[in-house]
């Protein structure tokens, strides 16, 4: 009783208590801290994992689409550019433009180290594979738009070149530690200028040198349609592409999950507000609703949401959306009026409504609206893209078509690049119509 009764050693006991219940709370919180971060990174690792299908996927979607806006006598031509690109543009990815990109950048203009990558960690290995297809995305953009008329090598050289060299050296400076408009305080979440509007200058780049389809346009001027061979597949190729957009502008959400939802509702209303878009303006200039131009709108909207996906509130996403449909219509006629053939649009929908949409990430980035800094960091951008972009792809064009024209001849453009340049033929009632009367 006595040696209860001592308060000194009641005391004792309760200090050695208390130290003790800190002592277990602070090392949960230890254990809590380091499984939290074990989650993030799991959760990580597997979003950006999905992210990558869904981009990879995104490849059908630009088949379809680009393969159904050409005649049946180049489908075989354009798909196969779709496969080379994220062939041989993966690897040169790999080796050269993931250290130019995000590699140790100490001017602020391109990255020095990390080439040809071996020794990762399952989350940069997912992140590099990830980059990859952002890589592909940015030549594929270039396919579509000189389809019909570009030589198969030429073409892949000129590609593989975009995805090893052009496409990062511009990342760097937007995405890399220490790029020059990442200083400068340019936002472009998931590649709206990065990827999309580099992809379109340079398609441009090309279109400049190539020149357009036979019979697209006449001495006086007049436009010429020519038809795609398989409307259903240009709808189809659209809508994989839309189902594609919600990895390629959820991987924004890679570090903080906490605005995820916004990202893919920001995506889906772009996409619907360039529809509506599109639609009002083909009903406002009194053109016949043609299905191109409103899966046009669709892809126009979700580029120009790419950039401000994670700073948009809904309804500037939706009005960001609904300006890009006007801007497809309108350009399309544009390049129309000076004679330059982009057989599916790649202009259009990925570089004008890709400079808007990162024009747009400024004027509505929420909680800052109309900042006339952000707005001018992304001028600044949208110009340097177009320079950059515009500029080096048409150096590189007009090299390569140097050392072998990127243009196939009249005869072969005549007869179809399938049957000339890869032997196949995508339908057999081609052959036995065309083909064989030609020979």
């Amino acid at each position: 009783m006595i040696f209860f009764g001592d308060k000194s050693f009641l005391k004792l006991l309760t200090i050695l208590g208390l130290s003790c219940v800190s002592a277990v709370a602070s090392a949960s919180e230890i254990i809590d801290v380091s499984e939290a971060g074990q989650i993030n990174a799991n959760f990580h690792l597997i979003w950006i994992g999905i992210c990558t299908i869904l981009v990879l996927f995104m490849q059908c979607g630009f088949l379809m689409l680009e393969g159904g806006m050409v005649r049946s006598k180049n489908a075989i031509n354009v798909i196969l550019k779709n496969f080379t690109d994220i062939g041989l543009g993966s690897v040169g990815f790999w080796l050269v433009g993931f250290g130019l990109m995000f590699g140790v950048n100490a001017t602020g203009w391109v990255g020095t180290s990390n080439f040809m990558p071996l020794e990762l960690s399952n989350v940069d290995s997912v992140d590099i594979l990830y980059q990859m297809m952002f890589a592909a995305t940015a030549a594929t953009i270039v396919s579509g738009a000189v389809a019909e008329r570009f030589s198969f090598v030429p073409y892949i050289v000129a590609a593989l070149f975009i995805t090893t060299v052009i496409y990062p050296i511009f990342g760097s400076w937007v995405w890399g530690d220490g790029g020059w408009l990442k200083s400068l305080g340019f936002h472009d979440a998931a590649g709206g200028s990065v990827v999309h509007s580099i992809g379109a200058w340079c398609a441009l780049g090309a279109l400049l040198l190539l020149g357009p389809r036979s019979g697209r346009f006449s001495r006086k001027g007049d436009v010429h349609e020519i038809s795609g061979h398989s409307l259903p597949y240009v709808a189809l190729g659209g809508f994989i592409l839309w189902f594609g957009w919600f990895g390629f502008n959820g991987g924004a959400a890679a570090e903080d999950f906490s605005n995820l939802g916004q990202i893919l509702l920001n995506t889906h209303l772009g996409g619907v507000g360039g529809v509506v878009g599109a639609i009002l303006t083909l009903l406002i200039t009194r053109k016949g609703f043609y299905m191109t131009s409103i899966v046009n709108g669709a892809l126009a909207g979700l580029v120009s949401v790419t950039a401000g996906c994670d700073v948009l509130s809904p309804a500037f996403a939706l009005l960001t959306g609904l300006v890009a449909g006007f801007i497809l219509v309108m350009s399309t006629n544009l390049l129309n009026n000076f004679k330059i053939d982009d057989v599916v649009g790649a202009v259009p929908v990925h570089g004008f409504s890709g400079a808007w949409g990162t024009l747009a990430a400024g004027l509505f980035y929420q909680g800052d609206l109309f900042n006339i800094e952000r707005i001018i960091a992304q001028l600044v951008g949208i110009v340097a893209a177009l320079v950059w972009g515009l500029g080096t792809s048409f150096v590189l064009f007009w090299v390569v078509n140097k050392v072998s024209p990127i243009r196939v001849s009249t005869r072969i453009e005549q007869r179809g690049l399938d049957i000339s340049e890869h032997k196949e033929i995508g339908y057999s009632d081609f052959m036995t119509t065309h083909v064989k009367a030609d020979q």
